[in-house]
């Protein structure tokens, strides 16, 4: 029904807004990567979502097309509302997102309060095949440029490791900690998760 709604920022906390549109006042529920984005603001565009349940409408508003698509296909999902997939946004940001589902990264979801394990592995399953589809333009390269995970793979095999357990474990711990630059911080991690 609404693509966007620009206007004044009347008011702003960390999960709703009150956006000014000619003297009409519209609240819309945020996440926290949106108010991050909009804190300094005293304007704004926000592209929305209005979710009708019954007798209640409630608009959401994303500072990104990105966000509000990510959203959208968490909600898609069983047992995941709005307030649900608003939460898993405010905890990372919409690539964030899609590089846990592509990554089958269940570790990542775990982390967001009101997910467990089922409902990680119900949202990779059911979203894996979608996230791939949007392309990979905005999501972070798991893999650093430098060759280090295909170091830390060839010195977990020379140990013995399983190749398939430890690419798993290498790509889960890159995905966790995005930062590791060195091989032998990147290999204990992942011992780490083997034992």
């Amino acid at each position: 029904m609404y693509a966007y709604i620009e206007g004044k920022l009347s008011f702003k906390n960390p999960t709703h807004v009150h956006l000014d549109v000619n003297g009409v006042g519209y609240l819309l529920n945020i996440s926290l990567n949106t108010y991050a984005a909009v804190e300094a603001l005293e304007k704004a565009k926000l592209y929305t979502y209005l979710h009708v349940k019954e007798d209640i409408l409630s608009l959401y508003g994303f500072s990104s097309e990105e966000e509000k698509k990510m959203f959208t296909l968490l909600i898609s999902v069983s047992g995941i509302g709005p307030n649900t997939a608003r939460v898993v946004l405010s905890s990372m940001t919409a690539p964030e997102v899609s590089t846990a589902i592509l990554h089958e990264n269940v570790a990542a979801f775990n982390k967001v309060k009101g997910i467990g394990p089922k409902t990680a592995k119900r949202v990779i399953l059911d979203l894996k095949d979608k996230v791939s589809k949007l392309g990979n333009e905005n999501i972070p390269d798991l893999v650093p440029q430098n060759g280090l995970r295909e170091e830390a793979i060839s010195a977990l095999l020379s140990l013995g490791f399983n190749k398939q357990q430890i690419v798993k474990k290498i790509d889960v711990v890159i995905g966790n900690t995005p930062g590791i630059s060195k091989v032998e911080i990147l290999i204990k991690e992942v011992l780490k998760q083997l034992s």
